[in-house]
């Protein structure tokens, strides 16, 4: 019996080995490939873009995928860190949109799911439900509205029109509404008997016991809206305004080398709030998906 469960968890290792690499690649590619010269960036990847601009014709060639460079450069940093300041200026644009929404979700959801956890009723439900149903609709199908609501508000082509909608998005609200309703009864109720007020067994029972889901819904949240490409294309007309992210969806064969650059640049942020969270971020989905009601 120990020999074939020795195959089996062999040959699940060795297949998981696999689909972690291939998911690996990508990232790892575009990392070697920043630090290449562009005439080399160009020779290998150049064909690539201006036949997908051009958008009529098939590569006629294979495409030469190389992973070390044959001479190390860092001439696109030094473009991007220091001879452009418009990259950084994406980049800061992007950090002032995303961390309010960050921590405007962590406020809005917090206070929410005390009280969908503190209140249950029919009306209760029946709000939660409808937040479960707006958080299955993908924002594309929201888009519109958004657009006549920030027309209406007059904050559209202003940060607000992005912060405003992402602040106020239901997936936080669902996923520590999940976790929230974890905690004990019993523990609520006996900090009522001790005098506690609303405020403080908020303050001091719920957000505590919730650690890992707040870590855990800052990081989704973030990575998100770090990526987000449609809602600034759409409600943020200034180019001045527009992330990073808009920038790397609208790359050319005359910046692939510098793309490369600040992709890597625009990973990283992300890539430390994952490898800083990680453990609060499983624990905080494992619990939320494990409770019922």
């Amino acid at each position: 019996m120990k020999k074939p469960r020795l195959l089996g968890r062999t040959a699940l290792t060795i297949l998981a080995a696999v689909f972690a690499l291939a998911f690996v690649l990508p990232t790892l590619l575009t990392i070697t490939n920043s630090f290449m010269t562009q005439s080399e960036i160009t020779a290998n990847y150049g064909q690539v873009f201006e036949t997908a601009k051009d958008g009529k014709s098939y590569i006629s060639e294979t495409i030469n995928l190389k992973f070390i460079p044959d001479k190390v450069s860092f001439s696109q940093y030094i473009t991007v860190l220091f001879r452009s300041p418009d990259y950084l200026l994406k980049f800061w644009n992007s950090v002032i949109l995303v961390v309010p929404i960050v921590l405007g979700q962590l406020a809005v959801a917090s206070i929410a799911a005390y009280g969908f956890t503190r209140w249950r009723g029919k009306v209760s439900d029946v709000i939660f439900f409808s937040y479960v149903i707006l958080m299955l609709m993908p924002y594309q199908v929201t888009l519109v509205p958004n657009y006549l609501v920030s027309d209406w508000l007059k904050i559209l082509n202003t940060r607000w029109a992005i912060i405003l909608p992402g602040t106020f998005a239901p997936f936080s609200v669902f996923l520590l509404t999940k976790f929230m309703r974890r905690i004990p009864r019993s523990l609520i109720e006996a900090a009522k008997l001790d005098g506690s007020s609303e405020w403080q067994i908020f303050k001091n029972i719920c957000l505590p016991q919730c650690r890992s889901a707040l870590y855990s819904i800052a990081i989704l949240v973030f990575i998100d809206y770090w990526n987000m490409v449609e809602q600034p294309i759409i409600l943020l007309q200034d180019a001045t305004q527009q992330p990073l992210s808009v920038y790397l969806s609208t790359i050319n064969a005359g910046e692939i080398g510098i793309a490369f650059a600040i992709a890597v640049i625009y990973m990283i942020p992300g890539l430390l709030l994952f490898l800083h969270g990680e453990e609060y971020l499983v624990e905080g989905i494992a619990h939320s998906g494990s409770v019922k009601g």
